[in-house]
């Protein structure tokens, strides 16, 4: 799938555990576990919110797209993040 989930970059930025952000946001650590590893079929505009309050981020530094079949590190630049806590 071309979108990808870097929940888990903001969390090491963050340094917090993935308990504590399931926590904080309100979802299980399962359900955000399946949403980490880019598994989830849809998220909660909610969720969405939940998360970027809690990691203090942008959507953006949560989610990106890259082109179908082609590696990330040969996407455009534009694609990926380049966003700086």
């Amino acid at each position: 799938m071309p979108i990808v989930v870097d929940i888990d970059v903001m969390l090491s930025r963050r340094g917090m555990a993935v308990g504590v952000l399931a926590e904080r946001v309100g979802i299980t650590p399962a359900n955000l576990a399946v949403l980490k590893n880019g598994r989830a079929r849809a998220v909660r505009f909610t969720t969405l919110a939940a998360l970027c309050e809690a990691l203090d981020c942008q959507v953006g530094d949560l989610l990106r797209w890259e082109p179908e079949g082609v590696p990330a590190d040969q996407a455009p630049a534009d694609s990926r993040s380049s966003s700086t806590p």
